[in-house]
């Protein structure tokens, strides 16, 4: 498993009913079910974001988002990707903060990195994740947000 799937698997079990969706193996309508979505990416390359990820949201109507909470959770390399940091979720977050209402922004503080699209009005759009330099953190980083969403969710 990758490591955004490791961190996903993680969350879920903190939160408990949750069901996870591939998006490499799901389609864009499997969302409408759920009021509460929380998206997980990595960021490839210089702040890219991930390729199964373009395919889904190229197939998907933006309405999709429209009156559900979003979380978004993104996993980065904040030492050789310092300039970059975790730029994936700022391309979720563009599409899905124009109609779904975005929630467990998160500190930047504990983070070393020279800039990141995923900071908005001096927080993170989600919880950000460096598995790489900081893995040792990840577990009360997940657990504390888990708390977060458990009450933006509720």
């Amino acid at each position: 498993a990758g490591a955004t799937q490791t961190v996903v698997e993680q969350l879920a079990g903190m939160l408990g009913d949750c069901e996870i969706f591939d998006v490499a193996q799901s389609k864009p309508e499997a969302l409408c079910a759920f009021d509460n979505l929380i998206l997980a990416t990595p960021t490839y390359g210089s702040g890219d974001l991930q390729g199964d990820w373009e395919d889904f949201l190229s197939q998907l109507d933006e309405s999709v988002f429209a009156g559900k909470k979003i979380a978004l959770l993104g996993l980065g390399d904040q030492e050789i990707y310092g300039d970059t940091f975790c730029n994936g979720i700022s391309h979720l977050y563009a599409i899905a903060s124009k109609q779904g209402s975005i929630v467990g922004q998160s500190s930047a503080e504990g983070y070393t990195f020279e800039a990141s699209e995923a900071l908005v009005g001096g927080s993170f759009v989600g919880l950000v994740i460096d598995e790489v330099n900081q893995e040792d953190l990840t577990p009360s980083r997940l657990q504390a947000w888990a708390e977060v969403l458990k009450g933006a969710f509720a």
